[in-house]
């Protein structure tokens, strides 16, 4: 079938159940898909629960309930259909809705997967949207949420925006009117909260010599060209910046790097606001920090909270989700801290370091991520810790940049491909991002495993190979 034909099967067959339960993953895609089609299924007038796991795995097979509703399995399920049928799921109760590697099993099930038809730029949340709109054009203000998952799950790191049918649930979203974009805009985070000299150090995308990771050079460098606190030590934030002040920083920003040498490629990209949000809730005003609020909601195991702000509180859980965000920026900087004060172990193509239980296991990886910065930018970084759900296991987290993405590495399947000779399992993910679980006592060898993948990666793509 097409992926518009997937697509109208599964708004057939949940809008024919009596009752659904939404099985979802807690980090940002996760959470807005799960709420994308419980509004929707709920709005249809159909009962409906959501449970949201860490992982889809034989540890958590428990958490689905044993009863009649169709089981709608979020952001996960398509890499673990041979386990759905190990657990005895018949396919006339399961639609799986996802954007991951998919691992059929020998029964069929119902699965809507973007990537089985080529869309490998559109996330679980995307997907869920699709699937909403079909169930009842009603649905077109739930675009917002999609955007939402796309961003926190990177569709856009890419091509620095939305591409392909992402592009077309954008549109869905400016029609509406929740929906703003500002194309070709300064790449930047925190562009409604992030005090100006912060947003510009800590880009991960441009290097400005002087200004990147040295936020009192990103003050000296704005004061020069006239962009001064508002009051006392109070910055502005990007969002309320007048035109004139952008357009200089832009400029001032271009000239110091093109005298320092440095690539301009990925100077600019497309930023996601929502004009429907208030002032006073600046974290949901665009796309990316919104995203950050649900991820801080899922990594801290409180993801139902996520999906409260997602269907509108803006009081209560708002405000213990601000504290919670709070939390997770403060402990992924810890990470970052203890990875770079501790320092990596480098093979010839990986950077790795083990955290044990110094951290949560939901949020090594994040901060992983952002160390990358101040480490070898040609390096993906292994980084394992103890898995909290099985004590036998050590949790792997992968990250790299787009621009070891562009020379032919794929984190996603070197991680796999290594699980099957060390019998770990893959926890999903990307091409720049991706998790598994392996036995404790197979760590040394999986490493070099990975490396020697990566190499092999490598190789495929440069232009001097056969």
């Amino acid at each position: 079938m097409s992926f518009d034909q997937d697509v109208r099967s599964a708004a057939d067959v949940i809008l024919s159940s009596n009752s659904v339960t939404v099985i979802s993953h807690i980090d940002a895609d996760g959470i807005s898909s799960e709420s994308i089609l419980s509004q929707a299924i709920s709005r249809a007038g159909i009962p409906a629960r959501s449970v949201y796991l860490r992982q889809l795995d034989p540890l958590t097979l428990h958490e689905i309930p044993d009863d009649e509703s169709l089981k709608i399995f979020s952001d996960f399920g398509s890499g673990q259909q041979s386990m759905l049928q190990e657990k005895g799921l018949s396919p006339d109760d399961i639609v799986i809705i996802d954007h991951h590697v998919s691992q059929p099993a020998d029964i069929s099930y119902l699965e809507v997967n973007c990537l089985l038809h080529g869309y490998e730029k559109m996330s679980a949340a995307g997907v869920a949207y699709l699937v909403a709109r079909e169930m009842d054009d009603i649905n077109r203000d739930l675009a917002k949420l999609a955007i939402v998952g796309n961003i926190g799950d990177m569709m856009d790191r890419e091509n620095l925006k939305l591409t392909g049918p992402a592009h077309e649930i954008l549109a869905d979203g400016v029609g509406y009117g929740n929906v703003e974009v500002w194309e070709h805009d300064l790449n930047i985070y925190g562009i409604s909260t992030r005090p100006l000299p912060n947003a510009l150090a800590y880009s991960d995308d441009i290097d400005i010599p002087g200004v990147s990771q040295v936020p009192d050079g990103a003050r000296i460098f704005l004061e020069k060209i006239g962009i001064k606190p508002l009051s006392g030590t109070r910055w502005p934030v990007w969002e309320t910046l007048p035109f004139e002040d952008k357009q200089a920083v832009v400029c001032a920003v271009i000239d110091q790097m093109l005298a320092f040498g440095k690539n301009l490629d990925r100077l600019f990209a497309d930023h996601y606001l929502f004009p429907d949000e208030n002032q006073a809730q600046a974290t949901l005003r665009n796309a990316s920090e919104y995203a950050t609020l649900l991820n801080s909601c899922g990594r801290w195991k409180r993801p139902e909270l996520g999906g409260k702000i997602c269907r509108g509180d803006r009081v209560v859980a708002f405000r213990e989700a601000e504290q919670m965000l709070r939390n997770h920026r403060s402990k992924i900087r810890e990470v970052m801290e203890y990875i770079t004060d501790t320092g990596v172990s480098e093979l010839s193509h990986l950077l790795y370091i083990h955290v044990g239980d110094r951290f949560p296991d939901t949020i090594v990886g994040i901060g992983a991520g952002m160390s990358l910065s101040r480490l070898n930018p040609e390096k993906p970084i292994l980084i394992m810790c103890e898995d909290s759900l099985d004590p036998t296991k050590t949790k792997i987290s992968m990250r790299t940049r787009q621009e070891v993405v562009d020379k032919g590495v794929d984190l996603q399947k070197a991680l796999s491909t290594a699980c099957e000779r060390f019998d770990g399992s893959s926890g999903g993910g990307h091409r720049i991002a991706a998790g598994a679980f392996i036995p404790h006592d197979a760590e040394r060898e999986f490493i070099e495993e990975v490396n020697h993948i990566l190499r092999q990666q490598y190789a495929q793509k440069s232009p001097d190979s056969c």
